[in-house]
This record gives C-alpha cells, sequence and structure tokens, in this order.
C-alpha cells in the first residue's frame, strides 16, 4: 500500500443491526375528527410498550404533523370536515416522506367497493370503527414491523451502495497518485537523460569535428613520408635503426585502424545522444509525427546494458507510416514491455537461448501494429486475466508498483488503440500493440 495511505482501510460492506420487532419504536398517527374516536383508540394503545401515539383532527393539518412526527401507520378517518379521505390519502402517497407509510382506513362504512377504491389508491388495510383492540394493535404492530424492515433493507441498501461508491473512489485514488508518481519519476528520467545527452554533445561535437582534421593532416604526413621514401629510398643508420624500433610498418597501418575506430566511436555516441535525446522529449502536450521505428531503438539503446546479459533482439520493421502520437508516452510503453520480457528471460538463466522478437507491420491505411514477443515460459493465465489491473504484480516487494502494465493500456487507449497480450506455457508472451495513424486525443 503506498505510504500516503498508510492506516486508510477499505470501507465494508455495512452489517444492518436487526432489532427485535418487539422492540422497535412504533408511532402511530390517528387522523379522524371525532374527539371520541381519539379516546377510545388511545385508550387501546396507551398501554402498548415502545408506542408513540399523535392525533390529528383535520386533513388540513395531518400532512404536516405526519412530516413532523414521521410515524410508522397512518390511522385515517374515510370521511373528515372540508376533506375526502380518498384525496388525503392521494396526497400522502404523493409526498416522499409519507409515500411509503402504512396507512389503515377506519370507516363505518362496509362497503366493498369503497373498499376496493382505497385499496386502489395505496391504502394498506381497512377496518370498520371502531375495531377490536387486539385485532387493531396486531395489524398496527404488523405493518408498522413491515414498514421498518422496507426501510432497514433501504437504508443497507444505501450504506453498502456508498462503501462500493467510496472503495471505488480509493482506489481511483491510489491509482492517480501512484501514476502521479510515475509520471513525475519519468519527468525526472527524461530531464536527466535530456541534460546528459546535452553535456555529452557538445565534447563529442568538438571531438568529431577535429577528427576530420586529424584524418586529413595524418594522411597528409603519411603522404609526406611515402614521398620522402621514394626519394632518398636509402635511408642512413640512424633512421634505419628508428624505423625498425617502432615499426613502421605496422605503425602506419594500425595508425589508419585507430583513426576508422575513434570515428565510428564518435559517430557511436553522437548515436546514443540521439536516442535519449529522443526518448526523452518532453512533448505530454502536444501530439506530433513520428516515427516508431526511432522510440522503439532509442528504447532498446536504454536497455542496451540488460541485453547484453545474453538476450538477443530480432527486430522486423515493416514498412509503416509516421504516426499522430505523444512519442515519450508510447516509449514508455515499449520501455516497460521490453523490460518485463528482459525480467521473464533473465528468470530462466539456464534456458539456452533467449529472444525478443519486435515486429511492425501496417493493418490498413489507417491503423499499425507492434508485436513485441519473447520466448520466456510464458504467463499463466491466471495471471493474463489481471495482468492489467492497478497494482497487480507477480514480483517481489520493492520490484514493481503493479502499475505499470495498466499505464501502459491507459497510454495506448489514450492514443485510440488497443493492447492485447497472448500467451502459453512454455511459448513465452507476445504483446500486441494496435495504433491509430491519426489520433484524437482529449
Amino acid at each position: 500500500m503506498n505510504p500516503a495511505f498508510k492506516g486508510i482501510k477499505s470501507p465494508q460492506s455495512p452489517i444492518p443491526v436487526v432489532i427485535p420487532a418487539c422492540e422497535r419504536p412504533i408511532t402511530v398517527l390517528l387522523v379522524d375528527d371525532q374527539a371520541t374516536v381519539n379516546e377510545a383508540i388511545h385508550c387501546m394503545l396507551e398501554t402498548e410498550a415502545n408506542l408513540t401515539y399523535h392525533y390529528c383532527s383535520s386533513a388540513e393539518k395531518a400532512l404536516q404533523i405526519a412530516t413532523k412526527v414521521a410515524p410508522t401507520v397512518i390511522l385515517q378517518d374515510l370521511i373528515l370536515p372540508n376533506s375526502d379521505g380518498m384525496t388525503l390519502v392521494k396526497e400522502f402517497r404523493a409526498n416522499p416522506l409519507t409515500c411509503d407509510v402504512p396507512i389503515i382506513m377506519l370507516s363505518t362504512n362496509d362497503n366493498p367497493q369503497t373498499k376496493a377504491e382505497a385499496f386502489a389508491i395505496g391504502v394498506n388495510d381497512y377496518l370498520v370503527k371502531l375495531p377490536n383492540q387486539i385485532e387493531l394493535v396486531a395489524r398496527i404492530r404488523y405493518h408498522s414491523q413491515a414498514y421498518l424492515n422496507r426501510q432497514a433493507h433501504t437504508t443497507a441498501l444505501v450504506a453498502q451502495a456508498h462503501a462500493k461508491e467510496l472503495e471505488q473512489t480509493l482506489q481511483e485514488l491510489r491509482q492517480t497518485q501512484a501514476q502521479l508518481i510515475q509520471t513525475e519519476k519519468l519527468s525526472s528520467l527524461g530531464q536527466m537523460l535530456a541534460g546528459i545527452a546535452h553535456e555529452i554533445n557538445n565534447p563529442v561535437n568538438f571531438i568529431f569535428g577535429n577528427l576530420t582534421y586529424i584524418d586529413a593532416y595524418v594522411h597528409d604526413l603519411m603522404k609526406l613520408l611515402q614521398l620522402y621514401q621514394e626519394k632518398y629510398p636509402e635511408p642512413d643508420a640512424a633512421i634505419q635503426t628508428y624505423l625498425e624500433e617502432i615499426d613502421y610498418d605496422f605503425v602506419m597501418e594500425d595508425l589508419l585502424k585507430m583513426l576508422r575506430s575513434t570515428r565510428m566511436g564518435s559517430e557511436r555516441i553522437i548515436q546514443i545522444v540521439l536516442s535519449l535525446r529522443n526518448f526523452s522529449r518532453q512533448d505530454h502536450q502536444e501530439m506530433k509525427l513520428s516515427n516508431i521505428h526511432d522510440g522503439i531503438d532509442s528504447t532498446l539503446l536504454i536497455l542496451n546494458h540488460r541485453l547484453k546479459l545474453g538476450i538477443n533482439v530480432i527486430k522486423d520493421y515493416g514498412n509503416i507510416p509516421l504516426i499522430d502520437c505523444h512519442p515519450a508516452q508510447l516509449n514508455q510503453v515499449f520501455m516497460n514491455i521490453i523490460n518485463n520480457a528482459i525480467d521473464a528471460l533473465l528468470e530462466h538463466p539456464n534456458r539456452p537461448k533467449k529472444e525478443i522478437t519486435i515486429c511492425t507491420s501496417t493493418l490498413d491505411e489507417n491503423h499499425i501494429q507492434i508485436q513485441i514477443k519473447d520466448n520466456g515460459s510464458g504467463i499463466p493465465l491466471a495471471v493474463q486475466t489481471k495482468l492489467f489491473e492497478p497494482f497487480f504484480t507477480t514480483k517481489p516487494v520493492g520490484k514493481g508498483t503493479g502499475l505499470g502494465l495498466s499505464i501502459c493500456q491507459q497510454i495506448i487507449a489514450n492514443h485510440q488503440g488497443t493492447l492485447q497480450v497472448i500467451s502459453k506455457p512454455e511459448e513465452g508472451a507476445e504483446f500486441i500493440i494496435r495504433l491509430a495513424v491519426q489520433t484524437a486525443v482529449a
């Protein structure tokens, strides 16, 4: 876990605390204009445990009181002054705070049609008043418990959804932070390589420029010595002795070889400097037409010290066009995939033939493909399914962040491309990158 997140625990799905039904508080609201009905029902309920009773005598204030006391069940008269009981039910059902509260209709009307209409608009139960005390209490508790259960279940689902969202946010935060750290490291590496390339470039250009004159001067001096030999073919004893001491013929032959090798070495350093500058280009803001082969070659140059440990690189470059891209970002992808291939091959030092094959080709006029394949032991199927997951790594602690391939996939996706892996046991692993020639990157 990243140090910045030390002590942060991932949220767990909440486990709802189940309160026994008999212990859950019940709140009853009676809406009835008859005081005698209020007194009768109040007497029936006043001895009930965990039950709070409220009364409202008018339909006008019923909704206001209901939203204030939050009843678990509403007892409502069918006929109210200045209002139709059916209309009040509709108002309860239209209000978000009371839309799910159970309503038990109380009425002297036992007509089946009236009951059907009441149930149709959302009434949960229908009792002829005044009901039996045992029956009333039973129905109040039944509907209240059902309502409280639904609320508890909904609360648990909301809590689980919030926990899942928090877990996802935390995961994204970790990934973003790690990516920022990785980007900062690559930026620092790029600045360092660019600085080194600049510092090396000046003296190398000086040496390479002087070699041209040295080469010309040496040839002039050699021609002069040849003329002397032609005009004075018989040197005196002192000159003849010195020619033998310095092994004149060998010196003349070896001097030309040294000049050629020095020039080759200087040209090699210039090539390395150009590759370093190419690899470290700071072009995060702008896209440009780039040669993919240059990016791959510069990456191989950076990794040359590891490739010298017995790994042969086979390059099969096709005739591909320049593509519109962020070269430094794609170099980061090549670096990660090739570096992983090297790791896989070096894990088996006794493998007789270690190879990495890099092929490029044109798929169609709008797309190119890069294939990077090693002949290592392959990637297990169980690992392949997690290969691009953030923070997943098979490397020992301290050897990898588990973000390399995840970032690679994101970079390729931002270039409107795809990154695919194909691997079988003992047949190595092949990463296939497909890129658009022209890319509109946000």
